[in-house]
């Protein structure tokens, strides 16, 4: 079941009929937020019953006021109530994204302008995929899906196990006093993971496939230029993550398990005993590179065992870093990545959607599922 956070910003698109140039300094509850809510909700309905549930504060920050107990007939689950249900301010939008981001949301999908993006972002950062639904008078912000519909469409295409790619997008307001004024004066603020419809990049040939090889390099160029010299990276069995070390010029264990940090070599082909001993002795981030079985999809469980239940438990899923190629991805036609640790309370605490880095500076979102559910 896919948990969809839902925050809507009532003010949203206030400020547009009054020939105002955003809705910040509004409190009515005018905009047209709640309609497009209610759109892009009722277009995920058709293809999504059954399989999808809402979260969200309660009352209009969720569409509920339109639609009732139920939005568009998905299952609600309520995790707070604004301070206010007649005037929401945005406090209230940062705590329902606090809210949902603790509730482990897959996504978070939210309704407004370029000032909700704004206060989504000071809420979750990077922690938690993002998605807006545009309803704002100013919309600067690179966050936002082209039509309530079309926000939908990518959340479908996530449960159905399309290639959903997640990138870096920028958030962006402007003065609007300035603006007013006849000045456009815009900032950036940071950046949201966003989903967007997937499929081959740059690196796609010929008849739509992928060059394996330029692929690969691809990948390990991405996972080179993300490392960080203080963070302990354990390197997982397979191909896709030794051309992470081929890139490095280090050797490899292609079967088990290496150990790097600062991009130097500091140990070969450990067991359960060597990583839980690395572990104790480093104090600081440690970050896991595990890919995909061709076919299986199992990304833990399967030729990875040194990684215990305990292990993967101390070193936590958001450490977890899964390479695979979009062509790997594919030939799952939808199915999920499987994890089977030989416990399966942990093994169903990673279930949901995860990043997967597919090239440079190319990731997607997909589901990952207990092995045999």
């Amino acid at each position: 079941m896919f948990k969809l956070g839902v925050i809507v910003n009532p003010v949203a698109g206030a400020g547009g009929p009054l020939g105002l140039k955003g809705s910040d300094a509004l409190h009515s509850s005018d905009g047209r937020s709640e309609a497009r809510a209610v759109r892009c909700l009722a277009h995920l309905a058709a293809g999504a019953l059954g399989r999808v549930t809402l979260f969200g504060y309660g009352g209009a920050m969720s569409a509920q006021t339109s639609i009732g107990g139920e939005v568009a007939g998905l299952p609600f689950v309520a995790v707070g109530q604004p301070l206010s249900e007649a005037v929401t301010q945005a406090a209230d939008t940062k705590a329902a994204a606090q809210a949902l981001l603790a509730a482990g949301v897959d996504l978070l999908l939210f309704v407004g302008g370029d000032g909700t993006a704004r206060d989504v972002f000071s809420a979750i950062g990077t922690s938690l995929p993002a998605l807006g639904v545009p309803a704002g008078v100013k919309m600067h912000s690179g966050v936002y899906a082209v039509s309530p519909e079309s926000a939908a469409d990518i959340i479908l295409a996530l449960l159905d196990g399309g290639l959903v790619d997640i990138e870096l997008a920028e958030v962006r307001d402007i003065d609007e006093r300035a603006f007013q004024e006849g000045r456009v004066r815009s900032q950036f603020y940071g950046e949201l993971l966003v989903p967007r419809i997937g499929g081959f990049l740059q690196h796609v040939k010929a008849g739509g496939r992928e060059v394996e090889e330029l692929v690969l390099a691809e990948i390990a160029d991405e996972v080179i230029a993300e490392m960080d010299a203080e963070t302990l990276y354990l390197v997982g069995p397979g191909s896709t993550t030794q051309g992470v070390m081929l890139a490095l010029g280090l050797d490899n264990t292609l079967l088990g398990f290496d150990l790097i940090k600062d991009q130097q070599l500091l140990a070969t082909d450990l067991n359960a005993e060597d990583i839980g001993l690395a572990l104790a002795r480093h104090q600081g981030p440690v970050k896991v590179l595990i890919t995909a079985i061709g076919g299986q999809g199992h990304i833990l469980g399967r030729g990875n065992q040194q990684l215990s239940p305990n292990l993967i438990r101390q070193i936590g899923r958001e450490n977890f870093m899964v390479l695979a190629t979009k062509t790997k991805i594919s030939g799952l036609a939808g199915r999920p990545l499987l994890v089977d640790s030989n416990d399966l309370a942990l093994d169903k605490s990673w279930e949901g959607y995860i990043r997967v880095i597919t090239g440079y500076r190319d990731s997607i979102m997909y589901r990952v599922s207990a092995s045999g559910e």
